[in-house]
């Protein structure tokens, strides 16, 4: 008895939710997500990158601008100019305007273009509402992943999870008003790390 009490317990446990598991407290929604740093059409925001990939590292520029009002173009050059690729972001739909033949692998490109998703999407519906400490976190859902937005009361850090474990975090530091001067993307389960420093 006292060995299936404790499987009992180990398979709720288990099955706890990453909510759950995190020590999150349910909350009353207070209002959509917003996410503010990459949406002023008249900001070219510039920094210089790290992306470490597998067992590769590539250094350069990294450029977001927002072109219209559901349009963003990112750019990833060397610090001579030389293109490393260049996406174009429009609503739902996504476009690979270059990217360097290293880089050219289908599921990259995916990865790549659901975290720069995640960068520029700057209003989401809050479908629920934790609390931890002084911290809200909204709990949304974006092509079909569920993302969890901290709010301190900035936007500092976003985690794709899945119903258990969390698989890719965005931290955002070092906050300038409506800039995030440093940002950090890591992914838990792929050799994938990408580090931004603000050089505007």
């Amino acid at each position: 008895m006292r060995y299936l009490l404790i499987s009992v317990c180990f398979f709720c446990f288990g099955c706890a939710s990453f909510s759950k598991k995190n020590n999150f407290n349910p909350a009353a929604i207070t209002g959509n997500i917003n996410n503010p740093y990459f949406a002023n059409p008249k900001q070219d925001y510039i920094y210089k990158a790290n992306i470490e990939v597998y067992d590769n590292t590539f250094g350069g520029i990294f450029i977001v601008k927002k072109t219209d009002k559901h349009q963003h173009r990112i750019v990833f050059t060397t610090e001579m100019g030389n293109k490393l690729f260049d996406f174009s972001f429009n609503k739902d739909l996504f476009k690979v305007n270059y990217i360097l033949d290293d880089l050219d692998k289908k599921i990259l490109i995916n990865i790549l273009k659901k975290d720069f998703k995640v960068l520029i999407s700057e209003n989401l519906k809050t479908e629920e509402t934790y609390s931890l400490n002084t911290t809200t976190i909204k709990k949304t859902t974006l092509d079909n992943k569920t993302y969890y937005y901290f709010e301190t009361p900035e936007l500092s850090k976003v985690i794709r999870a899945n119903y258990k474990k969390e698989k890719v975090r965005f931290l955002f530091t070092k906050i300038n008003d409506t800039i995030a001067q440093e940002i950090e993307i890591t992914h838990t389960n792929i050799k994938l790390k990408i580090k931004l420093k603000s050089i505007n």
